[in-house]
This record gives structure tokens, sequence and C-alpha cells, in this order.
């Protein structure tokens, strides 16, 4: 019995270190994509993104463009004001629905960089 309760251990650690490693992934990325959810949410994690000291990407499409904007507005005049706006890229985003009609959607990406 012991052998097996010590095989159920070693496989509860490789499931823990396989969760962890997806969690890394997903943090690697340096893009936040704006949504409903409040301003200050989406300010801190552009922030947490800034003090690693890489570029953070602001992404949005639609009625979150302006969202975006407040974002990155409050996070340099504020909080950040060493942050200073390195490239900004407008586009039209061409969707389909599944009726199979199409749709032209704005989009906006804002890179800040840390200094």
């Amino acid at each position: 019995m012991g052998e097996e309760a010590n095989k159920e251990i070693k496989e509860i650690e490789e499931i823990k270190e396989i969760k962890k490693t997806k969690n890394i992934k997903k943090y690697n990325d340096n893009s936040v994509y704006i949504g409903k959810r409040p301003t200050m949410n989406y300010v801190m994690a552009v922030m947490v993104i800034l003090n690693r000291g890489t570029d953070c990407i602001i992404k949005a499409r639609g009625r979150a463009i302006s969202h975006a904007v407040d974002v990155a507005e409050i996070l340099i005049n504020k909080f950040f004001p060493t942050a200073k706006y390195k490239d900004i890229k407008i586009s039209t985003e061409h969707l389909t629905n599944d009726e199979g009609r199409t749709s032209n959607v704005s989009s906006m990406e804002i890179q800040i960089s840390p200094n």
C-alpha cells in the first residue's frame, strides 16, 4: 500500500507542475484585451506588465476603443508617469456572423513602453 500511495503522490505532483506551466504561458503575454470590466482592473493589469520592464499592448474593438484610451491615459497621467506611448495602430476587422453576414468592426492597439 505504501508504493501505491507514493505513485498517487507523484501523479498529483506531476499534475500540479503541468498546471503551473499552463499558467506561466498565460502570463507571458504582454497584451491586455479591453472589455466591459471596470477601468481600474485594466490599468492594474497594464501596470503589472510594465513593472516587469516589458512593453504592453492594449487591444480593443468596437465600443471598447474609448475604454482603452481611458485606460492608457489614466495609466500614464496618474500611476505610471515614466511610461510613454510607443505605437498606436488602428484597423478594421471583417467579422462574419452565423448567418453569413459580414460586418466591419474598428480595432485599436496602443503600445506603451515603461520608459
